[in-house]
């Protein structure tokens, strides 16, 4: 999916207007591809696990070339909310009752390195990118709370996770300055940072490695003659004996595969002016991410700079609302009304891509075309480190990655043509319920 104001964006060569590209660091010197060209790997997508496969594989020696349909960065990595969770999109408990506790365990130690991984990039690949740590999870329910405080001693008690704590009443409304939450959790392995330039730093950090990366250079075809694949795109084409697919929710009908489990849908991001150094202290404490328990997910953090990032607002339309600032600003206001006399300064929309049961797909779809996405909200962590699976089992090493090609992942209901009206019905409904209890 590609909504009409990407599409302008697009053909301009630039990036989407945000406080992201606002504050931006420099990327690569790249350049389009022009002519044929042959490589080891293939990758296609310049986000989070296209350019970390290419990172990796590239440093195990590998002839790479990445194609990047816009600028490196341009899609979820550069515009998602920045926030580090730790573990899968789903909780440890579910994962135990629906793949049992062997598999639950292995994937949290998944998790585990992949929060590793995401240190690796920033301090020995030099990402630079303000990563901050902690990440509070606020319930909007009180209803929620004997859930959370379960789930927290789940984590400590069966699987050791000592990073984690539970957050009563009183401590989330100090913490956060607002009267809608009953309690959470603090994870302090979690935290945020600035998702465009951790997708630029690792951008660099391939390309210093040796990878080509090119971007303004859309794969528009894929064929396979024996057992090497073409990829096409407007000026060139690539001849690879791997693909890797990583274009999450930006497949636009290259692998209908793929997009039979993975589908994009968009989010909403505005950051205010500046709030002055006491005032966004006072709105959020020690600096923080925040997201709460609504099931279309308030975020917010306080940047840098000393706004509010706040994510907030469905939309199930192929179009971005016209007034995404007012759009998001009810939003904001909803929890922090305070804020009534804050400009925004930046507001923006962003397609990410979600899996049925929300579960990662990583998969040989063909022989030699691996595709991966679907990281359902928790792509700042999982995604580069998916990446590096990807390359460790191109390499041989393929016990993790062979774990996660193992995860069940069905078709979203009704196959890639129906999926869009059955999960608008669905997500509308989850979201009135979200209003309404």
């Amino acid at each position: 999916m590609r909504s009409t104001d990407d599409e302008a964006i697009s053909a301009r060569g630039d990036y989407p207007p945000s406080w992201y590209a606002a504050t931006r660091i420099d990327g690569p010197s790249v350049q389009p591809l022009d002519g044929e060209v042959e490589a080891d790997v293939c990758v296609v997508g310049g986000g989070y696990a296209g350019l970390s496969a290419a990172l990796h594989l590239t440093r195990a020696g590998r002839k790479v070339v990445l194609l990047e349909a816009d600028r490196l960065g341009w899609g979820a990595s550069g515009r998602n909310g920045g926030q580090i969770h730790v573990g899968m999109r789903r909780e440890q408990e579910w994962l135990e009752s629906h793949l049992g506790p062997d598999d639950a365990r292995e994937l949290w130690r998944i998790a585990l390195d992949a929060r590793a991984h995401l240190d690796w990039l920033v301090e020995d690949q030099r990402a630079a990118c303000d990563l901050t740590p902690g990440y509070l999870h606020v319930d909007h329910r009180a209803g929620y709370v004997r859930h959370t405080r379960a789930h927290v001693d789940h984590l400590r008690d069966r699987y050791g996770y000592d990073a984690i704590r539970f957050v009563d009443k009183e401590e989330a409304r100090h913490l956060v300055a607002s009267s809608g939450y009953h309690g959470g959790l603090l994870d302090m392995r979690g935290g945020h940072l600035h998702a465009l330039n951790f997708a630029l730093g690792i951008a660099r950090a391939a390309a210093s490695a040796g990878a080509a990366l090119h971007e303004l250079s859309p794969a528009t075809a894929l064929d396979r003659q024996g057992d090497r694949w073409t990829v096409h795109t407007p000026r060139g084409k690539v001849v690879a004996d791997r693909v890797v697919l990583a274009c999450n929710g930006y497949l636009r009908g290259l692998q209908p595969k793929v997009e039979q489990r993975v589908m994009p849908i968009n989010n909403y991001v505005a950051v205010t002016a500046p709030l002055g150094v006491e005032r966004a202290q006072a709105i959020v404490r020690n600096g923080y991410a925040v997201s709460d328990s609504r099931f279309v997910v308030y975020y917010f953090r306080i940047t840098p700079d000393g706004r509010l990032l706040f994510g907030g607002g469905e939309n199930y339309s192929y179009r971005f609302p016209a007034d995404i600032a007012g759009f998001v600003r009810k939003h904001i206001l909803a929890i922090f009304p305070q804020l009534g006399d804050v400009p925004i300064e930046h507001a923006w929309g962003g397609t990410l891509a979600i899996t049925p049961n929300r579960l990662p797909f990583v998969r040989e779809v063909e022989p030699g075309l691996i595709a991966v996405g679907g990281f359902s909200g928790l792509g700042v962590v999982m995604a580069p480190y998916v990446g590096k699976l990807v390359a460790d089992a191109l390499a041989g090493d393929d016990a993790d990655y062979a774990r996660l090609a193992r995860l069940p992942v069905p078709r979203f209901p009704g196959g890639r043509l129906m999926r869009w009206p059955t999960l608008v019905a669905a997500m509308s409904f989850l979201a009135l319920r979200d209003r309404l209890y």
